[in-house]
């Protein structure tokens, strides 16, 4: 498993959504669904700041200075 900071927005976003699927299927142990919940809220995190960034770089372009 790739550190984090080491994934592009879709990558990140992509592991989140099937993170989200296996929390949601409640099959696995409660001791992997905490492995998982912690890897998720990293990759919300990551998912926001790359977020910020482009609306960051957006407003640049089309906001006259």
């Amino acid at each position: 498993m790739k550190d984090v900071t080491e994934l592009n927005f879709e990558q990140a976003m992509e592991e989140l959504e099937a993170i989200v699927r296996k929390l949601e299927a409640g099959q696995d142990s409660l001791e992997n669904s905490i492995t998982l919940y912690e890897r998720g809220v990293a990759l919300k995190q990551l998912c926001e700041k790359k977020l910020q960034e482009a609306t960051l770089k957006i407003e640049k372009i089309t906001i006259p200075g």
